[in-house]
């Protein structure tokens, strides 16, 4: 069967009302598309319309396509009529698996077998939500990063039962949608990016719960040491290009015994209560009395202004 042609493709469909879902939507209108949006409830909407309200400011700044327009935007609590005329659908819903696997079973009943359908899970297995979809074929993992209208990053891999072709096209869809998608070798628990991330996480919980550093430490480490790098650099180059003309091979050679007890602590600490709130008020005293919202835009912005430039050196 033949899938959609991507160049003429004008309609999307945004399932899921949260931070994902909303995210995933502003990007689609900055890039020009038609956003058909469910929302479960109602009641959602000035919430979800407030996600994009924050994130235009940043695309703005990062330069929206000529036909964009949060005019383009639709949002209905009808499943049926936010999938009729997509052609291709990004479903953020709850991180449920016997949700997912409902709402796909739905899905299968009232969409095209031409359609692709990405689900933004950051730990579920397509294999798994696909499980009693009719048109499973068509169905992968498009996990983005957050936020989704300014990280470039689209995990993507599909199930047991998704085909190669619908691979294919959603990797060239997303690249069309101004995406960095990267295509998994193979369908694994936490992709790969958020694997990363979580072996981050692990090390910075065993080093409050031990007492060796603050979470405000924690992030100090991390924003004016290899975070600015890895804007430019991966860690594999980064540690690379460090050796000089011994490259990765005089890293391994040379550190690589050293590193044999960082690589067998990272199984996660047990979340003690005490754990959970030096986290919790860590993270307090470094927010003040900002508010989310205000957080959250002064992160986009200065987001945006690395992606410029990191764009801008190509």
């Amino acid at each position: 069967m033949t899938l959609p042609d991507i160049s003429s493709l004008s309609t999307v469909a945004s399932i899921g009302g949260g931070p994902i879902g909303g995210g995933w939507a502003a990007h689609f209108l900055a890039r020009g598309f038609d956003v058909r949006a469910y929302l479960h409830d109602p009641a959602e909407e000035p919430a979800f319309r407030e996600i994009i309200e924050t994130a235009w400011p940043c695309l703005i700044e990062l330069g929206l396509a000529d036909t964009a327009s949060l005019e383009r935007l639709y949002i209905t609590s009808n499943l049926e009529d936010a999938v009729a005329g997509a052609a291709f659908i990004q479903e953020s819903a709850v991180e449920r698996l016997d949700e997912k696997q409902d709402l796909y079973h739905k899905l299968g009943k009232i969409v095209g077998a031409d359609i692709v359908i990405a689900s933004s899970t950051s730990g579920l297995l397509m294999s798994d939500i696909q499980a009693r979809c009719d048109i499973a074929a068509r169905t992968l993992v498009g996990h983005p990063f957050n936020p989704p209208y300014l990280l470039p990053l689209v995990e993507v891999v599909g199930g047991a039962k998704t085909t190669t072709d619908s691979i294919d096209w959603a990797m060239a869809f997303y690249q069309h949608a101004g995406k960095e998608p990267l295509r998994l070798k193979k369908e694994i628990p936490g992709f790969v990016a958020t694997r990363l991330q979580e072996a981050l996480w692990r090390e910075a919980l065993h080093m409050v719960a031990n007492g060796e550093a603050s979470p405000e430490d924690i992030d100090r480490a991390l924003r004016f040491g290899p975070a600015s790098r890895m804007a430019v650099q991966g860690q594999c180059m980064a540690f690379h290009v460090a050796c000089g003309e011994g490259g990765m091979a005089k890293n391994l050679d040379q550190f690589g015994p050293a590193l044999k007890l960082p690589w067998t602590r990272l199984d996660a600490p047990e979340l003690t209560p005490a754990l959970r709130n030096a986290m919790v008020d860590g993270c307090r005293d470094m927010a003040g009395s900002e508010s989310f919202k205000t957080m959250a835009a002064e992160r986009d912005q200065k987001i945006a202004r690395i992606l410029k430039v990191v764009r801008q050196k190509g």
